[in-house]
């Protein structure tokens, strides 16, 4: 492994509680005032039901790469050549751990391309500063009236 994602490793089942922690807590945290549903945010996002879903779902798990430097920090989901999920623990945003996992999924996984929300302006921007490009594809999103936007590398 080259020596930038030293800290880069495949998900395996001594990670799922964090996964779930990251997962369901930074989801809060970004979706909550873009959708401002709190039955979702809190009734629906639960860390033992996703913690359930990834132990019984060995093809999900392994979908997961995580940054592990002593500790999980961050996450990264890649589906095919797609990156399906980027989440890094609010208490270690800002320290290169998101970047490296986008460049890893790019580099090692050939991800050329992922939808965000919107506006999710905070995403789109890391995004934009890491070589992906807005298109002009948009969905919405089933059950909403948010759209997702395609960005490609």
């Amino acid at each position: 492994m080259v020596i930038k994602f030293k800290y880069i490793r495949h998900a395996d089942s001594r990670d799922i509680s964090r996964l779930a922690e990251i997962l369901i807590y930074t989801k809060r945290m970004t979706y909550r005032p873009i959708y401002q549903n709190d039955k979702v945010s809190f009734g629906e996002m639960q860390v033992l039901p996703l913690a359930k879903e990834l132990t019984e779902s060995k093809d999900l798990l392994d979908t997961y790469w995580v940054y592990d430097d002593e500790f999980v920090k961050g996450l990264i989901r890649i589906v095919n050549d797609q990156v399906a999920e980027l989440y890094v623990d609010t208490f270690f945003v800002r320290q290169g751990i998101g970047k490296a996992l986008l460049e890893f999924a790019v580099e090692k996984k050939g991800a050329g391309y992922l939808w965000v929300l919107e506006k999710n302006s905070n995403a789109i921007s890391f995004y934009l500063q890491n070589g992906f490009m807005l298109s002009d594809e948009r969905e919405i999103v089933d059950g909403t009236s948010e759209y997702v936007v395609k960005m490609v590398r």
